[in-house]
């Protein structure tokens, strides 16, 4: 089989072209914000409170590097950690008013730039590559 024809070589593409696609239009914007850093906001934004095994786990990253992300999000003023209530080994996060402000202003940019990423597709070839995805994924 030709790697042009396997699922995973082509998944990796469309990846670097969705990263490169977020970064250029982001920082068009004045926004310095990674894809997973955008990602981890949205979802703490969804679930105040959340550990970072649990954003980890609804962002599909990485549990061992998510700290790292929490790191450089905590350091920008976006989001705190704050021991939990129930287990104080763990630590809850929740966004700080930048966060949210930032979140906010950025979200229209990163709404807008995926009809970028799938340029090349009409409408009803990107509800059948999102449909797609979410099956493969099994979100559906």
């Amino acid at each position: 089989m030709d790697r042009i024809e396997m699922a995973g070589h082509l998944i990796r593409r469309l990846h670097q072209q969705s990263t490169q696609t977020f970064q250029a239009r982001m920082q068009a914007a004045g926004f310095d914000l990674t894809s997973v850093q955008f990602a981890a906001l949205d979802a703490i934004a969804q679930q105040p409170g959340t550990d970072q095994a649990g954003l980890a786990a609804t962002i599909g990253f990485d549990r061992a590097t998510i700290g790292g992300v929490i790191d450089r999000l905590e350091h920008k003023g976006l989001v705190r950690r704050e021991v939990g209530a129930q287990d104080r080994r763990a630590r809850q996060l929740h966004l700080e008013r930048a966060g949210v402000k930032l979140l906010a202003a950025c979200r229209p940019v990163v709404e807008d730039l995926q009809a970028d990423i799938l340029a090349p597709l009409s409408s009803a070839e990107r509800r059948t590559f999102l449909a797609l995805a979410h099956k493969a994924l099994g979100l559906d």
